[in-house]
């Protein structure tokens, strides 16, 4: 397990990742069993499906909880959450780790594991086939026409819509005073869920910190080159115009983990801070994290923590 663990851990190295697929059934609108993905980081472990305990007053779309190894877990119907109706019923069990939180989903069938490049991923707002539960589009055979492809769900974006939380909540109780930025500077972010960008958007408006927010590590990684040069041509430099980077670890194109190491390498960037803002929780990604030389790690979304782990890295106005 160790090994695994390890494997797929250095496949961040390489801008890959693995994708589990599996299907949910036939789709209401289209009538076709189309293949969804989630990210093998996010799974901590695939079952079948075992016996249900319904609860009394639960949201819409949670099937109840199940006792695994002492552990009490809410089960949520993934299909009706997309939309799908499944054929041979709902056989497997995934149990899934979010921002320190556990849950599962239960769907038809599991079909394979595929590991792939997050260039072979387009962001679903630039594919054009935008959800408000997918992120993005894997092309699973390469970056050909005749790919097949996976919709990538958006975990945040379904339990945000089937068991919100109050934590969710952006306040000025929460945040503490206004950012003290050197002026002209923004704060540069990434996410490629529309749930994230939104509650980070809220966060910095409340913190009255300027902002910009991109859908992709490789966007990020884009407008800081061309801030850069933008900066040297007015004889100043990056941290005049960037106060920090605020970014996701799962991006289409290029992930967090790529986008950090790009900018910790490249001397233009020096002194820059990056705060990795992400759902993969655990001491493996987390210990990665802090290899690739991210200046701090916020699980989502905590809105004290992220706030208080801005002001930690922020350079002070004054200071070098």
């Amino acid at each position: 397990m160790q090994q695994d663990i390890d494997a797929r851990t250095h496949l961040t190295s390489t801008n890959q990742f693995e994708l589990l697929l599996f299907r949910l059934g036939i789709d209401n609108a289209l009538g076709k069993s189309e293949l969804f993905g989630i990210n093998v980081f996010k799974i901590r472990e695939i079952v079948a499906m075992p016996g249900i305990t319904p609860i009394a007053g639960t949201a819409a779309h949670a099937l109840g909880v199940v006792n695994l190894r002492g552990q009490v877990i809410p089960v949520f119907d993934l299909p009706a959450i997309v939309g799908c109706k499944p054929q041979t019923g709902l056989n497997i069990m995934l149990v899934t780790e979010y921002a320190r939180t556990t849950q599962a989903f239960a769907v038809e069938s599991v079909e394979d594991i595929a590991r792939l490049d997050w260039k072979q991923v387009l962001s679903a707002q630039t594919s054009g086939a935008a959800g408000k539960l997918v992120t993005s589009i894997a092309r699973l055979d390469g970056n050909t026409d005749e790919s097949r492809l996976a919709q990538v769900l958006d975990v945040e974006a379904i339990l945000q819509m089937v068991s919100p939380s109050d934590d969710h909540q952006v306040t000025a109780e929460k945040v503490g005073a206004k950012l003290a930025l050197k002026p002209g500077a923004i704060i540069l972010a990434a996410d490629d869920s529309f749930v994230a960008r939104s509650l980070i958007e809220q966060e910095l408006k409340v913190l009255q910190a300027p902002y910009e927010i991109l859908k992709s590590g490789q966007a990020a990684w884009d407008r800081l080159n061309a801030i850069a040069q933008s900066a040297k041509a007015e004889g100043k430099t990056v941290l005049d115009r960037v106060a920090m980077v605020l970014t996701d670890l799962e991006m289409p194109e290029m992930d967090g983990f790529t986008l950090t190491r790009n900018i910790k390498q490249d001397a233009r960037f020096d002194g820059l801070p990056v705060v990795i803002h992400s759902s993969l929780s655990g001491s493996a990604n987390e210990d990665h994290v802090r290899s690739v030389g991210a200046n701090g790690y916020v699980a989502k979304f905590a809105a004290e923590d992220l706030a208080e782990t801005i002001r930690r890295v922020l350079p002070q106005p004054g200071n070098p």
